[in-house]
């Protein structure tokens, strides 16, 4: 129950909505939920209700409903994985990377211990050129050099990536390589089995029989635009990482068989407007060994850090975006249909279908070029089923950021699912537990109601992300300085 109060006075919305908020009956209820979401910037808002019922003895064990809240709803995490958009949630999703890059690597989570002697590398494959762009050139002996412009670039110049020469650019090749590269690296894997097969004399089948190949990458954006992976690479046995492979599957093997299969894979795109075109990957491709824990530079430690690290970067890297810039009214077709079945112009874009002009974006001439060219080769009826004007803010990019196959390791769900797990037993802690014999039943009803905080709520979760920040930087001074008690 809110107390009448004249709050006139108070020009700040923020500090009348937290002064409202402070007079509700149970104001610390307020503060638990904004706590609790650890800094989340935008987060869920839900209405609803729960119970946990046992069917036996129709006694309610557990039972909750937003009605009961101060505020009558429920926050919840946004779990954006962006870093852009939620640092806190995009914190959680690297640690559940960088965990599930790990287990593949040493074991744990369910997974075999042994895995850490299988052979494994770390592999980058990178985009091909399409067209000379400012750089940070270096010599064998890592002294740096002059970009080609004539000109010394330093680590943060706005000019870096973008092309030296704009109007011959290849931005159609660019976008159209963003656009496949996901269906590239499922190529890449293809050829890999067909070139280790090769290499080793023997036929698929029987390869496929005695190694399995096993792999997480993560896509990061480059300077100029263009995506690049970097993976882990393990041979299995047959039956993944509880096996080990054949003696004959070595570290070696793999070293060769990824460049050459990297050299093989090929797509052909064909337009009547833009003529054929081939998609291969670039000739900078770096393998490496990953060695045991603790031992040699690449370290199962380091590569799962690296990873993570990525798996909640986006185009925005690279001077785009990170939000879609398709009008949401229209879905981008420029029109809205009337109950009469004409196609009135949408006024929100104009009939542009852009949920914003590309010239009024405030970014780099040449990602500007890159969403423009995406967003053109989008409604080409030949390629229509790329659907790249929904991905323009992108550069074209459509795959996942983060992949595995299937035996690499565990999943992010289930990370998330041992999460959930401890959360709900934490909620329960004082409750009598059901006896073994009984069936419990679950029933549940929940409406999404909006994203975001109040404005008081706003002025809370600035100061948990506050704390959390201060006691980040107290834990990292320690580990740097030491413990003086010591």
């Amino acid at each position: 129950m809110t107390r009448h109060l004249d709050l006139r006075h108070v020009i700040s919305p923020a500090v009348r909505d937290l002064v409202e908020l402070a007079n509700l009956d149970d104001f610390d209820r307020v503060t638990e939920q904004v706590r609790n979401l650890r800094g989340c910037t935008r987060p869920v808002n839900l209405v609803g209700w729960t119970a946990t019922t046992d069917r036996a003895t129709k006694t309610v064990l557990r039972s909750y409903t937003t009605a009961d809240e101060p505020t009558g709803r429920l926050l919840t995490a946004c779990g954006n994985r962006r870093s852009s958009r939620c640092p806190a949630c995009s914190r959680v999703y690297a640690a559940d990377t960088y965990h599930l890059i790990k287990a593949g690597l040493s074991g744990g989570k369910e997974v075999s211990e042994t895995v850490r002697d299988h052979p494994r590398v770390f592999a980058t494959l990178t985009a091909p050129s399409f067209g000379p762009v400012h750089n940070r050139p270096t010599s064998r002996a890592g002294k740096p050099l002059d970009c080609r412009c004539g000109a010394s670039h330093g680590e943060d110049a706005p000019e870096l990536g973008t092309p030296l020469h704009p109007a011959t650019y290849d931005y159609t090749g660019a976008v159209l390589w963003n656009a496949h590269a996901g269906a590239l690296w499922a190529r890449f894997t293809t050829y890999l089995r067909r070139v280790l097969a090769a290499q080793l004399g023997m036929t698929q089948k029987a390869l496929n029989s005695a190694l399995r190949v096993s792999f997480a990458k993560v896509a990061e954006y480059q300077k100029r635009g263009l995506v690049h992976f970097h993976a882990v690479i393990r041979f299995d046995g047959p039956d993944g990482h509880a096996t080990p492979p054949p003696a004959w599957a070595t570290v070696d093997a793999l070293s060769h068989a990824v460049p050459e299969a990297a050299r093989r894979a090929r797509l052909t795109v064909e337009s009547a407007a833009i003529g054929e075109r081939h998609i291969t990957w670039g000739d900078r491709i770096d393998v490496r060994e990953i060695t045991t824990l603790g031992h040699g530079e690449l370290t199962d430690q380091k590569v799962a850090a690296y990873v993570a690290k990525y798996a909640t970067k986006s185009a925005e890297g690279s001077g785009t975006v990170d939000r879609s810039l398709v009008c949401h009214p229209c879905a981008g077709r420029g029109y809205t249909s009337g109950p009469d079945g004409f196609r009135d112009l949408c006024i929100d874009c104009d009939g542009t279908g852009q949920a914003e002009p590309l010239a009024d974006l405030r970014i780099q001439r040449h990602v500007r070029q890159m969403i423009r060219t995406a967003w053109a080769l989008g409604h080409l009826p030949e390629l229509a089923e790329l659907k790249l004007w929904k991905w323009a803010h992108m550069l074209g990019f459509r795959g996942h950021f983060s992949t595995k196959s299937r035996a690499y390791s565990t999943t992010l769900g289930a990370l998330r699912d041992v999460r959930r797990v401890w959360r709900t037993a934490q909620a329960r802690a004082g409750i009598a537990s059901p006896d073994e014999n009984s069936t419990l039943l679950t029933e549940f009803s929940w409406q999404y109601l909006a994203s975001g905080y109040r404005p008081g709520e706003e002025l809370l979760a600035a100061q948990t992300r506050h704390d959390i920040t201060q006691n980040r930087d107290q834990a990292d001074r320690s580990k740097t300085e030491g413990d003086p008690w010591l």
